[in-house]
């Protein structure tokens, strides 16, 4: 017998379905909302210009972001900012490199998960993600924003729950050639990336490669756990009735 996800999985190989993904898309119209409203887009009259819109900015992620050397110290807000942080990006290309990657990756992964489960997933760990780089800089005064460590986990989900779906990837030393490899090849390679970035990455402003590497396992570990078993299916053919009896 094969599961309602397998039939549906067929029938999007076939064209004939397509992936329906609410909470995705409601993530990512979150997140640019957020943002257009916010004084990173600098698009809000109320946030002034010039020195007064750099100063509103930085406390505006001071306050919505995760400050590492505040969120231990046991104040109730600060233990929320790992969630709030999720929707406050930093700049456009910050947001719009998000978001892409939450849509090339999160429509399939909400289909198998499911909206709630999927829901939880994001927001826990994106929450752990951003939790555990704090831990690693304990003594950072600098503010963390962004998606990048729920996305990160989704990646990682994608890559065990579809290790042989070809995603699209822009080669540098290729001319940023369109080419298209499967998951298993570019996921473990952009993790790897990481790994290398965040051995490299200077103390202060910057990307948070280690919340990436962070909820990358946790995505990985976490499908493979709760969905790795019953991620492939063998199909089987049915068994012949016995004569003078009907099939199902």
């Amino acid at each position: 017998m094969i599961s309602d996800w397998n039939r549906r999985a067929g029938r999007v190989v076939e064209g004939m379905h397509r992936p329906v993904a609410p909470v995705t898309y409601t993530l990512i119209a979150l997140c640019c909302l957020i943002f257009l409203v916010g004084p990173a887009a600098g698009l809000n009259p109320a946030y002034g210009s010039g020195d007064e819109l750099l100063a509103a900015q930085r406390a505006y992620f001071r306050r919505w972001g995760v400050v590492p050397a505040e969120l231990f110290e046991g104040s109730a807000r600060a233990a929320l900012t790992p969630a709030t942080a999720l929707f406050v990006h930093g700049s456009w290309v910050h947001l719009l490199g998000n978001m892409l990657f939450l849509h090339v990756f999160g429509v399939m992964t909400e289909e198998r998960l499911g909206r709630v489960e999927f829901t939880l997933f994001y927001l826990g760990c994106g929450y752990l993600a951003l939790l555990g780089y704090a831990a690693a800089n304990a003594d950072s005064e600098q503010s963390l924003v962004g998606a990048s460590g729920a996305i990160s986990a989704v990646l990682g989900a994608f890559l065990c729950l579809f290790p042989r779906a070809r995603v699209t990837s822009l080669l540098p030393f290729l001319f940023f050639l369109p080419l298209r490899f499967p998951a298993w090849i570019v996921l473990p390679f952009w993790a790897a990336l990481q790994w290398l970035a965040a051995g490299r990455a200077p103390e202060g402003p910057g990307v948070a490669y280690l919340a990436h590497l962070v909820g990358f396992g946790l995505g990985f570990g976490y499908a493979w756990a709760r969905h790795g078993r019953t991620t492939r299916v063998k199909v089987t053919p049915p068994t012949p009735a016995p004569e003078g009896e009907n099939q199902p």
